[in-house]
């Protein structure tokens, strides 16, 4: 393949923005990256006022994003939108770099999550800048996914709590489970071990709050019968 794309090359005039631009695709769709990096950053350098100046910068982080090289992805889409915000394909740079950020995040929740808020807000804010755009849906789906990691971490740190019977820690975060993961299927359990909490710390009058939002959307259900045993 090496040999093909040289051959290739050579037909081709380095000396032009469109034919360095060419050489340097060769090298990408024949999956030498390092090489096409490095013949992109020369169409950047050698013809700087040229489109293809532009193509090559996004060619760069799109060569990043393609050896999973997500961190430097992010930095050159993010350079790439600040230098070009008013580009064709805004959308996608933004998609991009929403998902350079998904694509970083640990794959368990016990793990630093800080790149998760990067990732809802770059993606919420291609979800509200582009509307219409092809990226739009996939962008919801990793955002939800981000948000439900954030709300499993807050669910894990609020049983571990609870569990050791720190029932002051356990509320807090068991509230804020419910107000800021609502609608993702920890509704129910927060409600009742917000319940259970604030009855053990002495806080009756919350304990009673929480247990009537539950009986009112969750009646009938296991998690009100636990939280109604605790205020008998």
């Amino acid at each position: 393949m090496g040999t093909l794309v040289s051959c290739a090359s050579t037909e081709k005039n380095s000396n032009t923005p469109e034919g360095a631009f060419a050489i340097a695709e060769e090298y990408d769709k024949s999956e030498r990256y390092e090489e096409a990096i490095r013949r992109y950053t020369e169409v950047k350098n050698k013809f700087p006022y040229s489109n293809f100046a532009t193509k090559a910068e996004l060619a760069i982080a799109d060569v990043y994003y393609k050896q999973e090289s997500f961190a430097e992805a992010q930095v050159s889409y993010q350079m790439f939108k600040e230098l070009h915000p008013t580009v064709p394909n805004s959308d996608y740079v933004q998609f991009r770099i929403g998902m350079s950020y998904y694509n970083q995040l640990p794959s368990t929740i016990d793990r630093d999550l800080t790149l998760a808020n990067d990732t809802i807000l770059n993606l919420s804010d291609l979800i509200k800048k582009y509307p219409n755009s092809e990226f739009v849906n996939e962008a919801k789906e990793k955002r939800t996914a981000a948000i439900r990691m954030l709300a499993e971490k807050e669910e894990y740190i609020a049983d571990f709590y609870f569990k050791r019977k720190i029932f002051d820690s356990a509320l807090g975060r068991y509230e804020g489970l419910y107000n800021n993961y609502r609608g993702l299927g920890f509704d129910a359990k927060a409600l009742s071990r917000a319940t259970i909490s604030a009855q053990k710390i002495g806080d009756t009058a919350k304990a009673k709050k929480y247990e009537a939002v539950l009986a009112r959307d969750f009646p009938g259900s296991r998690e009100l019968k636990d939280a109604e045993k605790e205020l008998e």
